[in-house]
């Protein structure tokens, strides 16, 4: 009977045995942990796991479809083609798997080939616009451009597939030598933003066409919508150099057909379809293994699933392979990963490094403020990001970014007063910054100062976030300090529903139901809270409101400090 139907799988008399458990029975316990180690993200596990398990099941192609999906996941290119070749060849085939065989065939110049396979490549789902990108390469790598552009054109009928397709045809124009209207098709592409890969190139294709000024209008446009763009800051500085024209980001098929796979990664990235953002990168970085951000991208999907060494090892890959700006965003990348590795120290020298490299630039002293105060070093953070905003220029977003941050360091190193001017002076900056807003909001009703003031910061965040359940929680925490006792209610319950496990909130909740009576409901928050608070004072506080309750007055009064 088949793995996946509960049975024991068929096994060859000569398979291991292995943890004292039988052959059927280890097999079936490989494809269960394989299964859990997927679904917690840890693919390395789940590739070994369901690997030894298809061995046991060899004709279990639902099986062999998740060891593919795993391999490719994992960039073992090898066993995914073998595995890619099995599902083929058992009647289950996918758009994946043809893509990677498709992608190795073109590589390998088979055309012939690459077009057959092509014919078989399911069109379901994604794969009806991954084969067209596939086919269109396919035939520039023949020379027959105009049948690639045919190819492509069905995806200028699907409205969100228009900026992908501009992007591959003028791929393809410029490739063929037909600079006017590339250029064309670079500027309608560039219509929808300017990702830094666009930048990159539809810069290059001015700079090569000899278009200096029109590469200098779009370095500089990318500046005016990011002032902190160190890619933009070095192709200006190339250009003023008047040095010999680059070379071809894109030199073939190829490398195009990469990019194109790139392009879909980088779109399911960003809409959170993080699994399928993998499976393109990692056959982006097959055909062509230098492109820099294909791995920067591939390391933000694996720390978004908490793979944090491999993601490290992308981001290091990246630094080699990547031009100086490139790498540069990668070694910050390279920061955190270590931060969050517990190699705090070396996050630190890393970061000092960078800081030294570029004294006019301030990102890598602001992110050495959050390392360390990741780490509870609030007065060292405090001076990293005092550090960075000596660095800055006119550049009121990233200074009242800056100053949010420090004020947050100097609060919780006791030094409220410097901490507090500095949220002022960010709200100044930024007036809609919800974060602030909540922020100093709270401090002040949580000080018991202020409320009206601290009141009128925190109406504003809920409208500018009505749904963020930490900043419900100020307001209705404000309001207990006011004693409006029936709107703090409403609001913490609110706030609970939200977020029902964090323990300051159970604890607001808990103090607002014992001022309104109802002391049962709030002796179950305060439990909650207790039992759930890693924070050694908040778990007290709560303890000690279940030994003792809380004094009215502390809560149900109304509260005026002085000039309110």
């Amino acid at each position: 009977m088949a793995l996946l139907a509960g049975g024991a799988p068929a096994l060859a008399e000569s398979s291991e045995v292995r943890s004292g458990l039988s052959a059927p029975a280890q097999a079936y316990a490989d494809y269960l942990a394989g299964r859990i180690a997927r679904g917690a993200g840890d693919w390395d596990n789940a590739a070994k796991r369901l690997t030894g398990a298809l061995r046991a099941d060899p004709a279990n192609t639902a099986l062999a479809r998740q060891a593919f999906l795993i391999q490719l996941g994992e960039g073992r290119y090898a066993d995914a083609l073998d595995l890619a070749a099995k599902l083929k060849t058992s009647g289950a085939d996918s758009f994946l798997a043809g893509a990677l065989q498709v992608s190795d065939l073109l590589s390998r110049n088979k055309l012939p080939e690459a077009r057959a396979r092509l014919a078989e490549v399911p069109a379901d789902g994604l794969g009806q616009f991954v084969v067209p990108l596939l086919a269109a390469w396919v035939e520039v790598a023949a020379g027959q451009h105009d049948a690639a552009l045919a190819k492509l054109s069905v995806l200028e009928q699907t409205p969100g597939f228009v900026p992908l397709h501009r992007l591959q045809a003028a791929l393809i124009e410029d490739l063929r030598g037909n600079g006017a209207v590339a250029g064309e098709l670079y500027a309608k592409a560039l219509e929808g933003g300017t990702p830094l890969r666009l930048m990159q190139l539809a810069g290059n294709f001015h700079e090569r066409a000899g278009r200096v000024e029109a590469a200098r209008a779009l370095y500089l446009s990318v500046k005016a919508e990011n002032p902190d763009s160190l890619a933009a800051d070095e192709a200006l500085a190339r250009l003023d150099k008047d040095g010999p024209a680059p070379r071809r980001l894109v030199a073939d098929a190829k490398d195009g057909l990469a990019e194109a796979l790139f392009e879909l990664a980088s779109a399911m990235h960003q809409e959170s379809a993080q699994e399928m953002a993998l499976m393109f990168g990692r056959l982006s970085q097959f055909l062509r293994s230098d492109q820099a951000l294909a791995r920067i991208m591939t390391g933000d999907v694996l720390q978004a699933r908490s793979r944090h060494a491999d993601a490290l090892v992308e981001y290091k890959a990246a630094v080699d392979s990547g031009g100086s700006a490139v790498a540069w965003m990668a070694r910050l990348r390279q920061a955190d990963m270590l931060r969050r590795l517990d190699r705090v120290d070396e996050a630190a020298r890393l970061l000092e490094a960078m800081a030294t490299e570029r004294p006019a630039r301030s990102d890598a002293l602001a992110r050495l403020g959050d390392v360390l105060r990741s780490q509870e070093r609030y007065g060292e953070a405090a001076d990293a990001y005092t550090r960075a905003l000596t660095r800055l220029g006119e550049s009121p977003k990233l200074t009242a970014g800056l100053l949010y941050v420090r004020g947050m360091s100097l609060d919780a190193a006791g030094r409220w007063a410097e901490g507090e001017a500095d949220l002022k002076r960010s709200l100044e900056l930024n007036p809609d910054n919800a974060s602030v807003l909540n922020y100093l909001g709270y401090s002040w009703a949580d000080r018991g100062v202020n409320l009206m003031q601290a009141r009128a910061l925190l109406e504003k965040a809920v409208g500018l976030k009505p749904d963020d359940g930490y900043i419900i929680d100020s307001l209705g925490w404000v309001k207990l300090k006011q004693g409006d006792i029936a709107g703090a209610v409403e609001l913490l319950e609110r706030a609970v529903e939200l977020h029902p496990l964090d323990p300051a909130m159970n604890d607001h909740l808990g103090d607002a139901y014992w001022a309104a009576g109802r002391k049962q409901e709030a002796r179950f928050q305060w439990t909650r809270a207790a039992q759930q608070s890693a924070d050694k004072d908040l778990k007290q506080a709560a303890e000690d409101k279940l030994k003792n309750g809380l004094p009215l007055p502390k809560t149900a009064e109304t509260v005026v400090p002085k000039g309110e």
